[in-house]
């Protein structure tokens, strides 16, 4: 499998792909990575670190060029390669393509995947790593426009190459299911992991692309000071992490961000700093906890349409980009003591989207109360306890197979 990994500034993907190629390794697959930003420094010795997209354009095209051009070479019979790259740059010169469509053309690759993470995190690594002020509103914009860019050089390259003479259709490693968002363009948006890495899931779509894509659907913004419930949501989901590839909603949320600005804001408080810290969903655990990644809350207030508007995109690409959605319903206590369905409208939502296009409906229902029309007619299948769909999955064969190292 040949991947294009992008990801806006700030991503640090070169330590997260170099652990996607150690794990390979371990599990006996061969995975070159190539980081295009190291092979252009290697080619302009005169640029002092952070400071090469202060170049001028026409240098920038020259550097790059040069790097693509010895990927291809030395990758034309290495099976499993992954280039880390990006699709655009939006800095002093203003916004533009950091690619050059004829080169990756030739390097044939069978994926496009764009790395996300938190845009807090990402704001602190751009201001830690490079000399530039950029605002959360600014890292938003970016963001988005390394995916969408991303997603049409995929559509552009994969398209060509359908309807090539002679060509065949696209690659034939699609997954079941169709594999890829956008009709079968192979294009994927993976988080960078919060506080577990997705090294795995990035070593699975490269090296184990047969394997189940899974979108996990659970509670969250209201379960949030709910620990037992909490945990039953982690254990979930990684459950399905170990077998499946799976795409989660959780590894990239700046909800909690939001609402804890939100109540700030209500304070009075706009003025001031929050202390980003660990949490099931968001969060950060970069450094020492007696430094915390601080944000300001006017600033956070200043992206509350963004954030609201790219979770609602990006999880519904999610699962586009999945086989199948797997919800987890809880059951929740509620007022009087009686308990309720942990039903959140955003599950609910979810659930609509995933049945409106045609994917796997599954739900593991917790509460006593029976699920409503709703649910079991748009279900494929329900269950009681996450046991009993796991069992069901191995049965039905939907677990990857095993190479000959067990893995």
């Amino acid at each position: 499998m040949r991947a294009i990994v992008t990801g806006q500034i700030g991503m640090d993907k070169k330590a997260y792909l170099a652990g996607v190629r150690d794990l390979a390794g371990s599990q006996g697959e061969a995975l070159d990575l190539y980081n295009i930003g190291d092979m252009m420094y290697a080619e302009a010795r005169d640029v002092r670190p952070g400071r090469i997209l202060d170049l001028p354009i026409s240098r920038l095209s020259s550097l790059r060029r040069a790097a693509f051009k010895d990927v291809i070479a030395d990758s034309r019979d290495k099976p499993n390669i992954i280039v880390n790259t990006h699709a655009t740059f939006r800095w002093r010169h203003g916004l533009f393509a950091a690619f050059d469509y004829d080169q990756i053309a030739a390097l044939k690759p069978d994926l496009f995947i764009c790395l996300v993470d938190n845009i807090e995190v990402v704001h602190h690594r751009l201001h830690r790593d490079f000399d530039i002020d950029a605002t959360l509103k600014d890292c938003m914009v970016w963001r988005e426009e390394e995916i969408l860019a991303t997603e049409l050089l995929s559509q552009a390259i994969m398209g060509a190459r359908a309807g090539a003479p002679g060509s065949g259709a696209s690659t034939g490693t699609a997954a079941p299911g169709g594999g890829g968002a956008g009709g079968g363009t192979n294009f994927y948006i993976v988080s960078r992991g919060r506080h577990n890495a997705t090294t795995r899931t990035m070593f699975r779509l490269a090296c184990r692309p047969t394997m189940r894509k899974v979108y996990p659907s659970f509670p969250m913004s209201h379960v949030v000071d709910m620990p037992d419930v909490l945990k039953e949501i982690d254990d979930f989901r990684a459950q399905l992490a170990e077998h499946f590839i799976t795409f989660d909603p959780g590894d990239v949320d700046e909800k909690l961000l939001l609402d804890r600005a939100l109540a700030k804001a209500k304070e009075g408080k706009i003025d001031e700093w929050l202390d980003v810290t660990p949490h099931s969903f968001g969060g950060s655990k970069s450094g020492d906890p007696k430094n915390p990644l601080r944000v300001r809350v006017r600033e956070v207030l200043d992206i509350a349409g963004d954030i609201d508007g790219q979770i609602y995109m990006r999880d519904f690409k999610l699962i586009d980009q999945s086989d199948m959605i797997v919800s987890l319903i809880p059951e929740l206590p509620g007022a009087g003591g009686k308990d309720i369905p942990g039903l959140s409208s955003g599950v609910e939502r979810e659930l609509q989207h995933a049945w409106e296009h045609t994917k796997e409906v599954y739900v593991v229902w917790k509460p006593k109360k029976n699920p409503s029309p709703f649910i079991t007619e748009t279900a494929t299948r329900i269950f009681r306890s996450v046991p009993e769909a796991i069992a069901f999955f191995e049965d039905k064969g939907m677990f990857g197979e095993k190479n000959l190292f067990g893995h």
